[in-house]
């Protein structure tokens, strides 16, 4: 086919054609989130309001309540329902605007973690394009509608991801200690760190966890002495094992009529293997993307209840992927999770259909689980400063010289001084924008570099031009090298 018989398929070049584009994907949306979907009322929010304002308010007991008409309550460790306190001062309606606005921030930081500095690179329609898509999941759109913590959550536990990858240690495990005071999931976070070694970062995530939880015993004493005895053990208090939207390893189980815990505890015991050994490759990489979001994808699986709305800590997964150049495998699992298909089987997940459909989502997880790719962090750091490098270098007759090394991806350009090749430009894949000014610094550096440290070189100057003629493929010194490198139709509720 001619290269112009698919102009008709090219994005809009301009920015009215863009904003064209964005109003219909959003007409799109909006008819199928108002259509397709069912609306959950924000019933976790109201068990979070209704616990909170009866233990203020009418002197009720945290796990004594239930939404009227419902046998629902609160699920929670008891420093969940400290910290949602202050939704004691305001009505429900004020509670569930607060918890929106809430949850659009944290996705919004969680989108910036995971995309990374190349986020500035795609202005206002990829703003827009991305909350187009990000609307139409399945797991974000459950957590809006039931008013669910998992987003803030996940936003707690990927600020120490942002730490650790930075190499800002002192503040790291903080996030994950409060995210595992509030729900017991995130903890598998401080596996994570105890796996990578991270004995700092795990010790000050337990004192934070364990100091909340202190706090909560203090507060409400006999809320926390039920808790941890009783309704802690009691997975009837969150719903049927084998309701349709448990999509943990767990559910499998549940829907196939294995009820012995034997058969779950070996399938936990060989994921948990699976995952220490994938996140200590990951990290020994230096990639802490892969490493929390393989965390995410087994805490998902490990978790005796994982409702559809839990699926959220795959979002890490599939910009992976993304960082990885796999978009096509990204973009098809993610339309998966988009298309509620396991409701499908609400009535009868049995026989061959059941098993395959109505498990969908814990399949693509474990197959996230098995082959996300790891250690791809690494080509994103930061390029060696070209003044160390230079001087580092052992004296040399050899002319200095300026390469543009075609061979690096990005187009990234190196500087060959002395023989030593150093990196000059913009992160790989850094956009023009981003890495115009830090650019121009580093060719500054180098050129002064080229200029001052060659000792016995030709003059100034004629180096520069004659590098810059040569090609990267025609550089003795490896200077080619890579840089390091009807659904949802149900009244019944999934609780939280």
């Amino acid at each position: 086919m001619r290269p112009g018989g698919l102009r008709g398929l090219h994005p809009p070049r301009t920015d009215r054609g863009r904003l064209l584009l964005l109003l219909t994907l959003a007409a799109v949306v909006t008819v199928f989130t108002a259509t397709v979907p069912l609306l959950r009322d924000w019933f976790d929010l109201r068990v979070y309001h209704g616990t909170v304002d009866s233990w203020i308010h009418d002197g009720g007991r945290i796990y004594d309540y239930r939404v009227p008409g419902t046998p629902y309550g609160f699920t929670y460790p008891p420093f969940a329902a400290v910290v949602m306190l202050p939704m004691a001062l305001v009505g429900l309606r004020t509670a569930i605007v607060t918890a929106l606005l809430l949850d659009l921030a944290a996705l919004a930081f969680v989108v910036r973690v995971c995309v990374g500095p190349r986020w500035r690179r795609y202005g206002w329609y990829g703003a827009g394009l991305a909350a187009c898509a990000l609307a139409v999941f399945e797991p974000l759109r459950d957590t809006f509608s039931f008013g669910q913590v998992n987003l803030l959550l996940l936003a707690l536990v990927l600020a120490d991801a942002g730490l650790l990858a930075s190499g800002r240690n002192r503040w790291a495990g903080v996030g994950i200690g409060l995210a595992a005071a509030v729900k017991l999931t995130p903890a598998l976070f401080i596996g994570l760190l105890l796996v990578a070694r991270r004995w700092r970062a795990a010790a000050l995530a337990t004192a934070v966890a364990a100091a909340a939880t202190g706090l909560a015993a203090l507060v409400a004493p006999d809320a926390s002495r039920f808790y941890w005895t009783r309704a802690l053990w009691d997975t009837s208090r969150v719903g049927r094992l084998d309701y349709v939207s448990n999509q943990s390893l767990q559910g499998v189980l549940a829907r196939l009529g294995v009820e012995t815990r034997a058969v779950w505890a070996v399938l936990v015991l060989a994921v948990l293997g699976w995952w220490a050994w994938r996140a200590r490759r990951a990290v020994a990489a230096g990639d802490w993307r892969a490493a929390f979001a393989l965390t995410g994808l087994t805490s998902c699986l490990v978790s005796p209840v994982t409702w559809v709305h839990h699926l959220v800590w795959l979002l890490p997964s599939f910009a992976v992927l993304i960082h990885a150049g796999r978009p096509r495998v990204a973009g098809a699992l993610y339309a998966v999770l988009c298309t509620s298909v396991v409701w499908l089987w609400f009535d009868d997940a049995s026989g061959v259909g059941g098993f395959l459909g109505g498990n969908t989502y814990t399949w693509i997880t474990l197959g996230l689980l098995v082959s996300l790719p790891v250690g791809y962090s690494p080509a994103e750091r930061r390029p060696t400063n070209p003044r160390t490098n230079a001087t580092a270098a052992p004296p040399s007759t050899a002319a200095p010289a300026m390469n543009a090394a075609s061979g690096q991806p990005g187009g990234s350009a190196t500087a060959t001084v002395t023989g030593t090749v150093v990196p000059v430009g913009a992160a790989v894949e850094a956009g023009p924008e981003e890495g115009k000014e830090e650019g121009k610094e580093e060719v500054a550096e180098a050129e002064a570099a080229v200029e001052t440290g060659a000792g016995s070189g030709p003059a100034p100057g004629t180096g520069r031009g004659r590098g810059r003629a040569r090609s990267a493929s025609s550089e003795p010194t490896g200077s080619t090298r890579p840089a390091a490198a009807n659904p949802q139709s149900s009244s019944e509720r999934a609780s939280s």
